[in-house]
């Protein structure tokens, strides 16, 4: 049911908005002025602002506001320029911490479902994701929450994870390709492509932009060994947050240097800072830059500044591999894991090498932007249908 408008007026800096549920709202004359949806201020065919920043008096206030019945409200500005504003529009942009807070969940779907070694890995079928639209939205709104789903009964060839692609989109192409084979290699460019064991880690961290979910689908598993191990990234840093605050703030804040130089899809000598732990405004995490294969020796920082970093670092990375923390599984020919490469450290138990490649994965990135777009378009046309 659309909100209704009970009342309305100017109030210095502000419109007061009183509704007919019993709430109130205050919405600034200039974001008002801003957000006019009128032709001249606003294009409809893209959705886009056309008012000019340098045309916009941040001082400017209402000359007059009324209500035109239940569902809208028309100001008149100290210009005579008119702006009418419809009451669903308003309303969900409420200036208050709860209605900001309900449009961050339902722009940003924030919630997070944290787990340890008592992770129910959430699965479904490959085929259904493929051709089923609710199935595919539940899919990406899992992977946003949990932070990693299986899917099963792909098909044990090359080419399933570049139709998995089309379907959310497009994939992300880096420096190792479109996608990329995760096998036994004579002399490996990456560590990947060995037969040992993989710490825990999230990949890339040495591009400004890491990929934000990746995709490894299982074409050969080896018999003994190889098992696959997964943490939860932000779980482990409210821990390590909760536990050892000067650890953390010394991996919130502390640029580390990675490096990669080799030659795959095309030649590259890639050079970034990140933070192991990057965090948002109120200080939660939102990114974890990881991986200590790739972690330069070069090291920007003052000397005395060394060695309680790495401090910090091993405490983290002891609250990572501890048993309570981590989750082991081992993938099944046809199985993809679909994981959220900015939370989700993952690693793998090292296997034999034999006479010939004895596990074989393809593994590929997309961007969290690619992901949620198609998980909002998915929303909106499955909610169209009820």
């Amino acid at each position: 049911m659309n909100p209704g408008i009970q009342k309305v007026e100017a109030l210095g800096d502000f419109v007061h908005v009183e509704w007919e549920d019993g709430s109130e709202s205050r919405y600034p004359c200039v974001w008002l002025r801003d957000s006019c949806r009128c032709p001249r201020c606003f294009l409809s065919s893209a959705g886009a602002r056309k008012l000019l920043l340098e045309d916009l008096d941040v001082n400017i206030v209402v000359k007059e506001v009324t209500l035109a019945g239940r569902e809208k409200i028309s100001i008149i500005w100290p210009d005579e320029h008119a702006s009418e504003f419809e009451a669903e529009w308003l309303k969900k942009r409420c200036f208050s911490e709860a209605a900001r807070a309900e449009m961050r969940e339902e722009l940003f779907l924030t919630e997070c479902e944290y787990w340890g070694s008592d992770l129910q890995l959430p699965k479904m079928p490959f085929e259904e994701i493929m051709h089923n639209d609710e199935s595919t939205y539940k899919w990406l709104c899992t992977l946003k929450k949990v932070g990693i789903v299986l899917l099963t009964g792909a098909a044990a060839q090359q080419g399933e994870l570049l139709r998995l692609g089309q379907r959310i989109g497009f994939l992300r192409l880096t420096f190792y390709g479109p996608t990329w084979q995760v096998q036994d290699k004579a002399d490996a460019n990456n560590v990947a492509y060995t037969t040992g064991r993989l710490c825990f880690h999230t990949d890339y961290p040495v591009l400004q932009h890491p990929p934000g979910v990746q995709f490894l689908h299982c074409i050969k598993q080896t018999a003994e060994g190889g098992e696959s191990e997964v943490v939860d990234g932000f779980h482990v840093s409210n821990k390590l947050k909760a536990q050892s605050p000067q650890a953390y703030q010394i991996l919130t804040s502390t640029a580390v240097d990675y490096t990669d130089v080799g030659v795959d899809y095309c030649e590259f000598a890639v050079q970034c800072k990140q933070r192991i732990i990057d965090v948002d405004s109120r200080g939660q995490a939102v990114r974890i830059n990881y991986n200590n294969a790739t972690r330069d020796s070069v090291f920007d920082v003052p000397a005395d500044s060394v060695r309680p970093f790495y401090a910090a670092l091993k405490e983290f990375d002891d609250l990572l591999n501890s048993a309570e923390h981590k989750f082991t599984y081992k993938l099944k020919p046809g199985d993809i894991v679909t994981f959220d490469n900015w939370r989700v450290l993952h690693g793998r138990r090292s296997f034999q090498s034999g006479s010939e490649v004895s596990r074989h994965l393809e593994g590929a990135y997309g961007d969290w932007d690619v992901v949620m777009s198609r998980l909002r378009l998915l929303r909106k046309k499955i909610l169209n249908q009820d």
